[in-house]
């Protein structure tokens, strides 16, 4: 199943599943957004499911499918590659920071270009959404948690974060985080550790990875955060970004006002987000 947040007809944003080309309004069905559908059992869910849309989906227009997630972990230099050019050493243990969830934005918003920055990057990351709450959770029941897998762009300002050993507030400033364009439920991926994963800007290939390359597959950054904190439903874990990045070209490839990026990764489908200049 494919899970949504949805705006249609002036209403509020509601959650929703595409089916066969169509919305099933999951608030009509009493669900109040995308978290509470992931709490449900799995067995409503597949009730869910099975019925008809009534909304085509060109008619609505898609946000970030978990548009306020609990919390956002990033998971910094989980690529071997990635590493190399960001002159870091390959961690022994994750490299976690948190994405501030108001920097959230979905399929198609504008991403604003900080006037605080001048050098802002891109970042193509599969996403983790958690499904089921838990804590101290061993690797080998991790994938019991995970509801699905969504697209996440983990937009950068360099300066900021490198500016000190905190990444966090060089990841969150509005609009840094594009998400979606919904989150595929964990039975359409056979293996999210086999994923092509690309990133485009005008055409140009920027990144082109897969996630058999993550350093920290999913099961051990599921065991590593909720050894620490318990995980909560609507969490996500963004597991990474591939080689290729801006900062780690010569010369370095900032984003600029016009420039439209689009993350395409196998199974879940692509993400585009404009970027401007903030006013």
């Amino acid at each position: 199943m494919k899970l949504v947040t949805f705006v249609e007809g002036g209403k509020e944003a509601r959650p929703g599943l595409v089916v066969d080309g169509s919305i099933v309004d999951l608030a009509a069905e009493g669900f109040k957004d995308a978290t509470a559908f992931m709490a449900a059992a799995p067995s409503v869910q597949a009730d869910v499911a099975k019925k008809k849309g009534a909304l085509p989906l060109a008619s609505v227009k898609l946000t970030a499918p978990v548009p306020a997630p609990p919390r956002i972990f990033g998971i910094g230099v989980n690529y071997a590659e990635h590493a190399k050019e960001s002159g870091t050493d390959t961690q022994k243990v994750p490299t976690v920071f948190i994405v501030l969830s108001s920097s959230v934005v979905g399929p198609g918003d504008e991403v604003i270009l900080p006037k605080a920055s001048s050098m802002v990057d891109y970042e193509a990351e599969l996403a983790v959404v958690i499904g089921k709450a838990g804590y101290q959770i061993p690797a080998s029941k991790a994938m019991e948690h995970v509801f699905g897998y969504t697209i996440m762009n983990d937009v950068s300002a360099r300066d900021v974060q490198r500016a000190t050993t905190q990444w966090s507030l060089g990841k969150s400033f509005p609009t840094f985080a594009p998400m979606g364009p919904w989150v595929v439920s964990k039975d359409e991926i056979a293996d999210p550790h086999a994923l092509g994963i690309s990133l485009t800007i005008g055409g140009e290939t920027l990144q082109d990875s897969n996630t058999s390359l993550l350093i920290f597959k999913i099961p051990a950054l599921i065991e590593y955060l909720s050894g620490i904190t318990p995980l909560q439903v609507g969490d996500v874990i963004s597991t990474g970004t591939p080689a290729g990045v801006g900062m780690g070209r010569t010369p370095p490839r900032w984003l600029k006002a016009g420039e439209e990026m689009v993350i395409r990764i196998d199974g879940i489908g692509e993400l585009r987000n404009k970027l401007v200049a903030e006013k």
